[in-house]
């Protein structure tokens, strides 16, 4: 399956998902008035209203290419992925702000029906399934957009857990259960859409890549039999992608025929990284003495 097929049919199964839960958790809330199912409820109407922001987001970033878009539209994916963590801050506020209500009011009421169980590990078992496929998606395509929300379905499956710990306690005579776990879960929440955000905006401002990327790329440039040095390598994130730029020292009585080769076999190599999008190579003669510090050397390198 392409990329564009697989985020798009992620988007699409989690609107439908997210819309089945809200209505079964609003159902057992306005029978029972839980704290904990109510939480839960308002917690899938984010996620409804945000699945639609995202089907429109992720149908703007499978766009092909265009005349004012050269190298697509995947870059609209980090903008996506933001809107997910608005998401899922404001549901961990919310509910840690309906907690603490609760505790300062004193006015703590939990559903105490089987109806109410069974719902929330429901929700918790399809959460589950939503979050293995998002993640899926995530891993075997890189997008953040797909990662974003495994990371909102997993806290869904926190808050879920939550909640029939709030059930257990009412039916164990211990209410106030309902509401600290419900802070905690909040905390837990806010923090995990705070990392995600931070994750993203690195995508939007050219952040630098991972150290290990940066090896792998000076790794790959060093391989090639003919390179004698490399330098001054720049990587930065351009959306989800990295875009590379890199200096490699060669003998200097090559012919233009095979300098070509060269930075067309190093380019190739680094591009099949499957981070990397687009490599920039300049060749620097050797004996030009232009080595410095940073410089990477390739002792054996053929002349």
């Amino acid at each position: 399956m392409r990329r564009e097929e697989a985020l798009e049919r992620l988007g699409y199964l989690m609107l439908g998902g997210n819309l089945a839960l809200l209505v079964a958790k609003a159902l057992i809330w306005y029978q029972s008035g839980s704290l904990a199912v109510g939480s839960e409820a308002l917690n899938s109407l984010t996620d409804v209203i945000y699945s639609v922001l995202i089907v429109g987001g992720i149908y703007l970033s499978i766009q092909p290419p265009d005349f004012d878009h050269p190298h697509g539209h995947e870059r609209i994916e980090p903008f996506v992925s933001l809107i997910i963590v608005m998401g899922i801050v404001l549901a961990g506020v919310v509910i840690l702000w309906g907690a603490l209500d609760a505790i300062w009011r004193d006015d703590i009421t939990v559903a105490t029906g089987p109806w109410a169980v069974a719902v929330l590990a429901g929700a918790a078992a399809m959460k589950f399934l939503m979050y293995r496929y998002a993640l899926g998606v995530a891993t075997q395509y890189g997008a953040p957009s797909a990662r974003a929300l495994a990371i909102d379905n997993r806290n869904d499956i926190l808050t879920a857990i939550a909640a029939i710990i709030g059930v257990a306690g009412a039916q164990l005579g211990v209410a106030i259960l309902d509401p600290l776990v419900a802070i905690a879960v909040a905390l837990v929440i806010i923090y995990s859409g705070i990392v995600v955000g931070r994750r993203n905006v690195d995508y939007l401002v050219g952040a630098a890549p991972p150290d290990d990327l940066h090896d792998r790329i000076i790794d790959r440039a060093m391989a090639h039999p003919r390179v004698r040095g490399v330098h001054d390598v720049l990587a930065h994130y351009v959306g989800p992608e990295v875009d590379v730029s890199l200096h490699l020292e060669v003998g200097e009585d090559l012919t233009l025929a095979e300098g070509h080769d060269i930075e067309t076999s190093v380019v190739e190599a680094i591009q099949e990284l499957p981070e990397v999008d687009d490599v920039f190579v300049h060749l620097d003669p050797k004996d030009l003495d232009e080595w410095k510090p940073g410089t990477f050397v390739v002792e054996d390198a053929e002349e």
